[in-house]
């Protein structure tokens, strides 16, 4: 009777765990309890994967996104309100401060209204910029779908993105179309790395206000694959925020809809799968990375399990190496580095003296052993063991260490006679010494014979 309690108890934990990293609690910001229901097996994918969904009206007064100083959400989900904003306890600058508190946010939009200037106000914070007409929709007269917007053209055909890492396993790719209904344009800022785009529009969409009377677009400000439909944030703290420009895509109807293009081709969308890889990846499902055991140590100490010493000598040989894991779903497994990229060490003091890229060497049971071996540079001083690896849709890692280096001490210098370029001055001085011991020698021993004087004294 015991162990069978013991496994209805295991039972139960294993399906109320989440397969997130980092909790399962989520918090569903929707205004219109009508429209719950449009998104019904969304919901049910996200509770099967074990997500504690509650859902709260932003006019709600009990609303809060921290509790007692802590947060009380580990990740947000906000649909688009019909209203002009999301109430105090969603202002721009909570979101931000729950971003920074290390919290997930899906931000869904929709061309059928028109965008809040507070969530403009938001976007602009993180580098996305919304179109000056916050009511436009992404229009494509080659790329729509047939059966549900024939004149309009407002339900753009995108094939699914490739694979972001094709030697290993993708986060958003795979086959199929995607379906995205009155999606509400955005583009990325220049130059910043930490926004990434994951579905551009098409090159023959362009941004379109239903609402102007005049049917011709004017000073259009972006248009093309400079127009992002999802796009993705993540910050230095590897929050992750994802901006869906066509929230209707998430809709039960397109879950499951025979889209039709231009050209006559049925096919079926794959927003499903699309949905449960972009949330997978926001509420850190997947790409996130975790640093195990970090050693450095001598070369010659490697064996004797003394790692990480706080002195180094110049020029002395030293082993790093680094332990790093990917978790996958609801475990950590061995993270292998792509073939076009690297993993790279430096052994900086103001600038690298060292950058090294790190070679797997070894694996255990949920984590890939990466390592080198490096000189110390002829300079003494502090330097550092940086580890520094970021790259769009894995969360960071920056791994930091300070050790001394020091010059060598008066008794480890080598003797003169181990230097080869010496040995002219060490045979020179010898030369020296012994012609003076010759010189002495046949000095002291070459003394004048006496002579005898003739005269003797009277």
């Amino acid at each position: 009777m015991r162990w069978c309690l013991s496994i209805l108890l295991f039972s139960f934990l294993a399906v109320a765990h989440a397969l997130s990293s980092s909790g399962n609690r989520l918090l569903v910001v929707l205004e219109d309890a009508d429209d719950k229901g449009l998104y019904s097996t969304f919901w049910g994918d996200l509770e099967a994967r074990g997500y504690d969904l509650d859902f709260q009206s932003p006019k709600s007064s009990d609303l809060s996104l921290f509790k007692y100083g802590e947060k009380a959400y580990d990740h947000l989900l906000i649909l688009p309100p019909r209203s002009k904003g999301l109430g105090p306890a969603l202002s721009p600058k909570n979101i931000v401060d729950f971003v920074n508190n290390d919290g997930n946010v899906l931000l869904g939009l929709s061309g059928k209204s028109t965008t809040p200037s507070a969530i403009s106000s938001l976007l602009i914070e993180l580098d996305f910029h919304m179109s000056s007409d916050r009511s436009s929709v992404v229009v494509d007269h080659f790329n729509y779908d047939t059966i549900s917007a024939p004149e309009k053209h407002d339900v753009l055909i995108v094939p699914r993105p490739g694979q972001l890492r094709p030697d290993t396993k993708d986060f958003f790719g795979g086959e199929g179309v995607l379906a995205f209904p009155t999606a509400s344009p955005h583009t990325l800022g220049d130059d910043n790395n930490l926004v990434a785009p994951i579905v551009r529009a098409p090159a023959t969409a362009y941004s379109y206000n239903p609402k102007e009377s005049s049917g011709s677009v004017e000073e259009v400000a972006a248009t093309g694959s400079q127009l992002d439909i999802v796009s993705a944030m993540q910050g230095r703290n590897s929050a992750r925020f994802t901006l869906l420009g066509s929230v209707e895509s998430l809709q039960d109807h397109w879950f499951s809809a025979t889209v039709k293009t231009p050209s006559g081709k049925k096919t079926q969308t794959a927003n499903r799968e699309f949905a449960q890889q972009l949330t997978a990846w926001t509420f850190k499902e997947t790409g996130v990375l975790k640093v195990g055991k970090v050693e450095h140590s001598l070369a010659t100490d490697v064996e004797l399990k003394e790692p990480n010493p706080a002195m180094y000598r110049v020029k002395n040989e030293i082993v790093y190496s680094i332990e790093l894991s990917e978790y996958d779903q609801d475990h950590f497994v061995p993270f292998e580095v792509p073939a076009n990229d690297a993993l790279q060490l430096e052994f900086t003091m103001l600038s690298p003296f060292h950058r090294l890229d790190l070679e797997p060497s070894g694996r255990t049971a949920n984590s890939t052993i990466y390592s080198t071996r490096f000189t110390v540079p002829d300079q003494h001083g502090i330097f550092s063991f940086r580890v520094n690896y970021k790259r769009p849709f894995f969360s960071n890692i920056e791994e930091k260490e300070e050790v001394t280096v020091r010059h060598f001490a008066h008794d480890e210098f080598p003797r003169s006679w181990k230097i080869t370029g010496g040995w002219v001055w060490i045979a020179g001085l010898w030369s020296v010494i012994g012609g003076f011991l010759a010189f002495v020698v046949v000095w002291l021993y070459s003394a004048p014979k006496a002579t005898v004087d003739s005269k003797k004294t009277q």
